[in-house]
């Protein structure tokens, strides 16, 4: 096991004062601690970080169709906690009753719902299946399972392999979205789903992509990239052949909605975009923007043909410009005849592409007037460091002295050398079990996701004088992801980042899964933090604004006490991460109900 080699590291837990002896409670770096010998020897085994691991993403088959209340373990809901729902989506089940394992990615969504009642101070529970098409081929009754879809990343050991076409499997557990009155639940590469935002009960899909080219007289489109006349004409050829193909065959829709999506706050827009199903297989990259008000109107719809074959999974925008990180990947020929005769996912089908040591960032024109006045938006800048890009935090820009913009991204990156499409998560379709040493080798401290900022200097022109790529704080240099801001800040200078990230207190899982939460003050560099103890993990912070500041409010997040079977819901106070008393209260779901890992959240204001 490739982690065998690490150095074993000092165990950190934070110290709440009203449960441990303040005398043995020592700070460090921004975060209280403590060490205990006895919670070192009983989580640095191979054993308890396999099984730790492999729990945080085990099945949960029950759902809690009615809300219940949620009993406080620690501390109280505080008075000032506005009224609203943490939603969070990810997958629920992985494994059949026919002997088949999936991929986490491929796993069904299972939404959860943490509805906050101020008036009586509690918070409600409840959780469901996104009842997809796929879901309800898989399990008729709800109560058994076979799963008959590969989904992209996964091999079925007891379903049909060679000739098993169905790989677009939308399992709706990517992210989540409440808007215009909806709330969806969102996968990479399909519609969404949409969801009562009370019962969680399946409304049905949600055409959000037919809405838009209902109204096309809206659609505002850019030029394609420059190239030969004969090699553009080869590649729409080419994609004119695979579209019937992709299609008809594997029943994958024309266009891909992504899972990631932005609203504006200043305009009042939810923005998404969708690349098409060729493009995976094409050296271009064909996106299509659309913006749309609360009311699910199309307001825009911008499209744009880039010469780079490239796989996105989260993006940006500013006032001016929607912005691309560009993971460069290619077509792998031997992948793509293992993966058709179902012995080896669809997935690998595509390999990175390291061969260039930039990043190309594609700055596309947002408005028709931008596009007159600017750059030629097929040129990529290209950053100074490879980098795959993994999660984006904010961006925003600013005028400069050069009577141009200044471009900032706060962001997650990982390196090329460290990602692989179908080993994510340790998945080993072999063993029907999760390896932690992929997400934790030895070099994956600079591997794995950390926290950067890009900054880019466009003159009057939109020429670009300056790119540079930094680590967003040099006291936090471990690896961390899902950044997330106060989202008033959105698309405007800010202050404060918060991430999951990893403690390194535990020897054989020093990199994930993160077991913490960190404040970076973009400011300063410096970064405060709050760590759970024990054989406890944490998923994504969300930020809940209450007013006083950039930092007023709470964070919320789930942590999983995967040795104990039991998940709780953490309300941090962002204004004391890195303090004592950050905790503000710690809420307990029935361990019958303990759910695995989720993905992506999203808290709505009732």
């Amino acid at each position: 096991m490739a982690t065998q080699a690490i150095a074993p590291m000092h165990a950190a837990v934070v110290h709440r004062h009203h449960v441990l002896p303040p005398r043995r409670c020592v700070r460090r770096r921004g975060v209280f601690v403590r060490a205990s010998a006895a919670a070192a020897a009983e989580t640095d085994t191979l054993s308890a970080a396999f099984w730790d691991y492999n729990l945080l993403f085990r099945s949960q088959r029950d759902e809690c169709l009615d809300s219940i209340p949620l009993r406080v373990t620690e501390g109280a809901i505080p008075p000032d906690f506005p009224a609203g729902t943490y939603y969070l989506a990810g997958p629920g089940i992985f494994s059949d009753d026919h002997g088949s394992t999936v991929h986490p990615l491929d796993g069904h969504g299972y939404l959860r719902s943490f509805r906050f009642r101020p008036g009586d101070r509690t918070i409600h529970y409840s959780a469901r299946f996104v009842e997809t098409a796929a879901k309800r081929e898989e399990s008729r009754d709800g109560a058994s399972w076979r799963f008959t879809h590969r989904g992209p990343f996964s091999v079925l050991q007891g379903g049909k392999k060679v000739g098993n076409v169905k790989v677009m499997k939308n399992v709706a557990n990517t992210s989540v979205l409440r808007w215009g009155g909806r709330l969806l639940c969102l996968w990479e590469g399909g519609q969404p789903y949409e969801v009562d935002p009370r019962t969680l009960e399946t409304v049905g899909p949600f055409d959000l992509l037919g809405l838009a080219a209902a109204d096309d007289n809206k659609a505002t489109n850019a030029s394609a990239a420059r190239r030969p006349w004969l090699q553009e004409a080869g590649l729409d050829a080419a994609a004119r052949l695979l579209r019937p193909v992709l299609s008809g065959v594997f029943d994958m829709p024309g266009k891909r909605l992504l899972a990631h999506y932005k609203i504006d706050p200043r305009r009042g827009r939810l923005l998404m975009v969708a690349c098409n199903a060729e493009d995976m297989l094409l050296p271009r990259s064909h996106f299509t923007f659309y913006e749309f008000d609360a009311h699910f109107d199309l307001v825009q719809k911008r499209e744009f043909v880039v010469p780079d074959h490239l796989m996105i999974h989260d993006w940006a925008f500013t006032d001016t410009h929607y912005i691309l990180l560009g993971n460069r990947i290619k077509l792998d020929i031997p992948g793509s005849l293992l993966a058709l005769t179902g012995t080896h996912p669809m997935i690998a089908a595509l390999a990175v592409d390291p061969r260039r040591q930039s990043t190309p960032v594609y700055l596309l024109p947002r408005s028709p007037e931008t596009e007159a006045g600017g750059r030629d938006w097929s040129v990529p800048i290209e950053a100074p460091s490879q980098m795959w890009s993994v999660h984006v935090g904010n961006a925003f820009e600013e005028a400069n002295r050069r009577g141009g913009l200044d471009v900032r991204l706060h962001m997650s990156s990982c390196s090329y050398q460290w990602f692989h499409f179908h080993r994510m998560f340790g998945y080993n379709w072999h063993h029907k079990k999760l390896d932690p040493s992929f997400m934790n080798a030895a070099k994956g401290k600079e591997w794995l996701p950390r926290l950067v900022q890009v900054a880019i200097e466009l003159d009057r022109t939109g020429e670009c004088r300056r790119c540079s790529v930094r680590r967003l704080s040099d006291q936090h240099a471990r690896p961390a992801d899902f950044p997330a801001i106060n989202p008033s800040y959105a698309n405007q200078r800010n202050r404060f980042v918060y991430a999951g990230a990893a403690s390194g207190s535990r020897r054989f899982l020093p990199y994930f899964p993160f077991d913490s939460v960190v404040k970076v003050d973009v400011s300063d560099g410096s970064a405060r933090w709050w760590s759970t103890d024990g054989r406890k993990f944490v998923g994504e912070p969300v930020f809940v604004p209450t007013g006083g500041g950039e930092d007023g409010g709470y964070v919320l997040l789930v942590e999983y006490a995967v040795s104990k079977h039991r998940c709780h819901l953490v309300v941090l106070d962002a204004k004391k991460i890195g303090t004592e008393n950050a905790l503000v209260a710690k809420l307990e779901v029935p361990k019958n109900l303990t759910f695995p890992m989720g993905f992506h959240g999203f808290w709505g204001d009732e």
